[in-house]
């Protein structure tokens, strides 16, 4: 969500900053801003829109100074506007925030009876304003700051600076990301590794609770007690937070690109260079004495959990309660002995599905997380952490990182068949080696996409679309239909097909395209059976799936797609392709903004 940057160093800080803020534009966010402070005076500049608004702003009113702190706004409190952006400013002290203060209206009260007048309609005004009251007082910045954070309730990353302190800036953390970057003779604040590259590859990830004083040339962090904490400094790869389309259009069309590459190196870390026998923490898992599985996710990260429940139960023979983490955390569930409860995660930071792991932590066997950022909470709060190695992903429509968590969890499913026993050496062997093929499959998938730019073009005019599979496909086709109305703004819903006759035909007329996803299974055939449904009455299908597929039913097809055939197990993989591709030239061919869609953020960090 929201981006945060800050900068003590011996430069001037707004081309540092807007840099920077450039590089969390994918986070998602509807304003901008920054401030500094120059010979002792703190002044800022905010705009609402795209960041190019607040750099044409600086190029007619520039702010000077080489200490500053700067924001990208995702609206919660308050509509996108100039005055609701942050930096936020009362009297001495600037703040940015990511996170909602939860308490911000007993802050409210406080301050009316104070005689405060109000400028915004946001919580994290009243951070500000608490801390200039406490300064009134006579504390320090860093007392008053202290004296705040004591009574914070909700989320917060925070970062203040101050007036008249050049060499001065204090963040903390709770619920938030937060990330301290050194340097020779400065030192920076990030919501990640990516808003810090190119400043630094010296990394420490503040930890829950933690608070900051920085200076150009020292790091203070103490814990949640008050007490000094030793936290580690990471040295980050910058290979790893490189943000560049590499001569694509978008990241969405680079990051669909990369998925064959990307997906070889998952399996060549669970697999080894000889790639037949699975290299896993067995030692840290053991599934044989599971007697269940909660798989925990959100968005796209929930769809890879549903198809990894076909999976788990089909292999391994492990009951598994698949789980929105935003219903999750709520309805209090029975976790109890016998149950390893398993996260997916892009970020590693997505703000419900950390706080379902915290609410299984002490009821749970085994808390599980696969995640795309090691350093991230999901990721150091898990007894164990797999690692789906997607590399930076830009683009809020997730791409890679689904197909990649597919990737790791049907290894999770194959190695927890291992260990039960529930599947023979020679049908490992073949899953084996099929996986390792997978990449040349995925290559093969690609080179269709002249056919889908084209079918696109003409998806594009349409109001409604309907995605039909079924089995292990159905949660691939909500994927589908999740990522054609993400980005090309499309209403479009997914239903298994025997759920068709229960109310969705009720829809179909000749003006509703219906995406089938089939590939020539052993479910094929009734999928074949729902679709001439469709077609009896007037429907326009575009059916997706192999040579044999077409062979059987490609008569009377408003449209399709060939498929490379592959085994069964590898489908979702595979098929999540076309369905990538579909929704990204939709959307192209409508002219929104693929990788940074309206309304919506990368890295959700707030209820």
């Amino acid at each position: 969500m929201c981006g945060i940057i800050g900068y003590l160093g011996q430069h001037e800080a707004a081309p540092f900053l807007v840099d920077a803020l450039r590089r969390l534009e994918y986070r998602g966010y509807d304003s901008a801003g920054i401030a500094t402070v120059n010979k002792g005076a703190l002044d800022r500049r905010r705009a609402v829109g795209k960041l190019v608004n607040l750099s044409d702003l600086l190029v007619h009113m520039p702010l000077a100074g080489k200490s500053g702190i700067g924001h990208t706004r995702w609206a919660t409190h308050g509509e996108p506007s100039e005055r609701n952006a942050h930096p936020h400013k009362a009297g001495p002290v600037a703040v940015v925030h990511n996170g909602i203060i939860e308490n911000y209206r007993d802050f409210r009260s406080e301050l009316k009876e104070m005689g405060v007048d109000f400028v915004t309609d946001t919580d994290t005004e009243t951070v500000a304003l608490m801390v200039e009251a406490y300064m009134r007082d006579g504390d320090s910045p860093r007392a008053a700051v202290e004296r705040l954070l004591k009574r914070l309730e909700g989320a917060y990353a925070l970062a203040f600076l101050f007036e008249g302190e050049e060499d001065l800036m204090i963040a903390a953390r709770k619920g938030s990301p937060l990330a301290i970057g050194h340097g020779e003779g400065e030192n920076y604040i990030g919501s990640d590794a990516i808003a810090l590259a190119p400043l630094t590859d010296k990394i420490t990830y503040l930890e829950e609770g933690d608070m900051a004083v920085l200076t150009r040339t020292s790091v203070e962090i103490r814990d949640a007690d008050g007490q000094l904490a030793n936290r580690e400094m990471r040295e980050v790869k910058q290979d790893n937070v490189r943000v560049d389309k590499a001569g694509h259009k978008h990241f969405m069309a680079k990051e669909i690109a990369e998925q064959p590459q990307v997906i070889s190196e998952a399996i060549g870390h669970y697999f080894g260079a000889s790639g037949h026998q699975i290299r896993f923490p067995s030692d840290d898992i053991d599934f044989t004495t599971v007697s269940r599985m909660v798989l925990v996710a959100c968005g796209t990260a929930f769809y890879a959990c549903l198809t990894a429940k076909y999976w788990i139960e089909k292999l391994a023979g492990i009951p598994v309660e698949v789980d929105v983490a935003s219903e999750f955390r709520y309805r209090e569930p029975p976790v109890g002995k016998g149950t390893i409860a398993l996260f997916v995660s892009q970020s590693g930071e997505t703000a419900d599905t950390l706080a379902a792991l915290r609410y299984c932590k002490d009821k749970a066997d085994r808390i599980v997380s696969v995640v795309n950022v090691p350093e991230s909470s999901i990721a150091r709060e898990s007894d164990v952490a797999l690692p789906i190695l997607a590399g930076t992903e830009i683009g809020v429509a997730s791409t890679k990182a689904f197909s990649c968590q597919l990737t790791v969890l049907l290894v999770v499913a194959l190695e927890a068949a291992r260990q039960r026993g529930t599947i023979t050496d020679d049908r490992l062997a073949d899953v084996t080696s099929a996986l390792r093929g997978l990449p040349s499959r995925i290559n093969m998938a690609l080179d269709n996409e002249a056919v889908v730019e084209t079918l696109a073009t003409e998806l594009s005019e349409a109001r409604d679309v309907l995605f039909l599979g079924r089995g292990q496909m159905y949660p691939l086709a909500l994927e589908g239909a999740l990522k054609l109305k993400e980005i090309s703004y499309i209403h479009a819903e997914a239903y298994a097909s025997g759920e068709l006759k229960h109310g969705p035909i009720a829809l179909i007329d000749g003006n509703m395209p219906v995406v089938v996803m089939a590939p020539r299974d052993a479910l094929f055939d009734k999928t074949v059976s729902n679709m001439q449904e469709v077609m009896a009455r007037g429907g326009k299908v575009l059916l997706i799936t192999d040579k044999a597929g077409l062979d059987i039913a490609g008569d009377g097809l408003w449209r399709s797609i060939e498929m490379p055939e592959v085994e069964d197990l590898l489908a979702p993989i595979l098929y999540a392709i076309p369905a990538q591709q579909l929704a990204y030239h939709t959307a192209v061919a409508k002219g929104t903004d693929v990788d940074q869609p309206r309304n919506l953020a990368k890295s959700v960090t707030v209820e």
